[in-house]
């Protein structure tokens, strides 16, 4: 699997939540499942494992998911880049104890659970209206000097606490809702992450399941599941997003695959992903290989590409980009129905929900 950075951290471009192995999607599946699939995405050229402390307290304990990641794991430990999250409670910080302490404990626990000494990425999982980001990302950076953690990150936050924090101690990742049909990032955090070469981790890529195809509006969520709250999944909401979804189905019959693979896909391949870049490439390199293929997707290719290193190098994001994009996956989407090109094909794995 091809690799990406999350600050200076190097990881697989595709990574595995394993938040739904504890709760959050119906009822878990047995543990020897879940360890299992770990593996096997491990097998298949995944690196980075996503988990957080507060996983698994509805359905089991808090810290059931951080036990069972780093149980999965152990095999392979150095050769994974393992994320965490910490939740600094509202009356946790206290007069006799410093931010750093607090934080700390956290990360003691955390470590315990995974059976590993160090953590390579550890997020802040929310805001806490007690603790000022800038004390957590001092705290952070103590944590990196000691060699108990490599990098760290923050999840759910504006433009505004991501450049307040980032001040204080270079942040390497950011894990913010993005996807198909949730977009906000585009607007300032893509922009300044570019900028700063911070890495943005997208969860959600699905929607929840709803570009999966498989959630329609007769599906009954029970339990803790968190997609009776998310608004895009009531049934008023699946009817009207139908058109969307057959859409998509279309495109996935088109390519022989299924719809979560080609919302993938797009994930990879957006120019804000940086990989428009490597679609240029690859049509000019069928292109030079093939006289047929028409210059209109050279000139594609190579537009897609300049526009990233506009985007990417010099941090410039022009008023319109998003329009100029979308016209141009418009016309990449006629020209590939047209002149189809082998080689430019979509992530084989990571359906999920």
């Amino acid at each position: 699997m091809k690799k990406r950075l999350l600050g200076t951290l190097t990881v697989s471009e595709v990574g595995m939540g394993c938040m739904g192995f504890s709760h959050g999607y119906g009822v878990p599946p047995e543990e020897s499942y879940a360890v299992e699939a770990i593996r096997k995405a491990f097998d298949f050229g995944c690196t980075l494992f996503d988990t957080a402390e507060t996983y698994g307290r509805e359905q089991f304990y808090p810290g059931h998911n951080e036990e069972l990641v780093g149980k999965a794991i152990a095999p392979f430990r150095k050769e994974a880049v393992l994320a965490t999250k910490l939740h600094l409670g509202s009356k946790e910080e206290r007069a006799d104890k410093s931010t750093y302490q607090v934080i700390r404990e956290h990360l003691e626990q955390s470590m315990k659970r995974l059976q590993t000494d160090y953590i390579d990425l550890y997020y802040l999982h929310r805001l806490s209206e007690d603790v000022p980001v800038e004390e957590v990302a001092k705290a952070m950076a103590r944590l990196i000097q000691e060699g108990l953690i490599r990098g760290w990150g923050l999840s759910q936050v504006s433009t505004e606490t991501l450049d307040r924090a980032h001040r204080v101690t270079p942040v390497s990742a950011v894990q913010n809702l993005y996807n198909m049909v949730e977009r906000d990032c585009e607007g300032d955090i893509f922009p300044y992450c570019i900028r700063h070469h911070i890495g943005v981790v997208p969860f959600s890529p699905i929607a929840s399941g709803l570009l999966s195809g498989k959630v329609t509006s007769q599906t009954k969520f029970e339990g803790d599941d968190v997609r009776k709250f998310v608004p895009q999944l009531s049934q008023e909401n699946l009817t009207a997003n139908q058109p969307l979804v057959d859409l998509l189905a279309g495109f996935a019959q088109a390519k022989a695959c299924t719809p979560a693979q080609i919302a993938l896909a797009w994930m990879l391949y957006s120019v804000l992903g940086g990989g428009v870049m490597l679609g240029a490439i690859f049509m000019a390199t069928d292109y030079a290989t093939s006289p047929t293929l028409p210059v209109a997707q050279l000139v594609y290719g190579i537009g897609c590409g300049v526009l990233t290193v506009v985007i990417r190098y010099f941090g410039i994001f022009p008023e319109g980009v998003t329009y100029a994009i979308l016209i141009m996956n418009a016309c990449a989407w006629a020209f590939d129905k047209a002149f189809p090109i082998r080689r430019f094909g979509v992530v084989k794995g990571g359906a999920g929900k």
